[in-house]
């Protein structure tokens, strides 16, 4: 069934996050409108929504605070690990051309399983496999890892998407972040649709 995937616009809500997918939420209701005007299937549905949550990594590379030791230099690059993910990262790539966070330019690189020795500083992890996910992410030294499994936190994730009433949200587990050493702003915590400290 194909989902009209829409970011999750709280009004009052960290402006400073919504407010920059503004536009990117627009084309995403314009072009899932269109989708459904031409009977579109399922695979136009997870298109939208792999959008979206490239948007939302970017956003989330702002929101953190990445331990000094991550990086060589004040100007070395943050660098993106996807893995199982080439047509997001594709995304990504497109989306993050010419930007930085601060003074440190953006860097998207497609990992796969035998590649997370390779140093990152956000990394992704697609799919719905559980033990996989969790495999994936303690192969990796990446501070600031991101799932989109159901047990995404329980695995190590330090957040983990999810789809609430058609829409993509993220749940944060704190404890993953505190072993992870990295600090998330509060601004970013606010707009989690769960955020879990301790054992659930």
């Amino acid at each position: 069934m194909c989902r009209a995937i829409a970011l999750p616009l709280l009004a009052g809500a960290l402006p400073a996050l919504v407010a920059p997918l503004a536009a990117a939420a627009a084309a995403v209701t314009d072009e899932a409108g269109l989708a459904q005007a031409a009977g579109a299937d399922a695979a136009a549905g997870a298109l939208l929504e792999r959008r979206v949550k490239a948007a939302f990594l970017y956003k989330f590379l702002g929101y953190a605070e990445f331990p000094a030791a991550a990086f060589d230099s004040d100007t070395a690059p943050l660098v993106i690990g996807m893995v199982g993910a080439d047509d997001m990262a594709a995304e990504l790539t497109s989306m993050v051309a010419g930007r930085r966070v601060g003074l440190r330019p953006i860097t998207v690189r497609v990992l796969h399983e035998a590649d997370l020795a390779q140093p990152a500083h956000l990394l992704f992890v697609a799919g719905a496999d559980d033990a996989r996910s969790a495999r994936l992410l303690r192969a990796s030294a990446a501070p600031l890892t991101v799932t989109e499994c159901d047990g995404g936190l329980a695995a190590g994730g330090v957040i983990n998407f999810t789809i609430v009433d058609d829409r993509v949200r993220f749940d944060v587990s704190l404890d993953a972040a505190e072993k992870k050493n990295i600090k998330l702003s509060s601004r970013l915590l606010t707009v989690a649709n769960r955020v879990q400290k301790g054992a659930t």
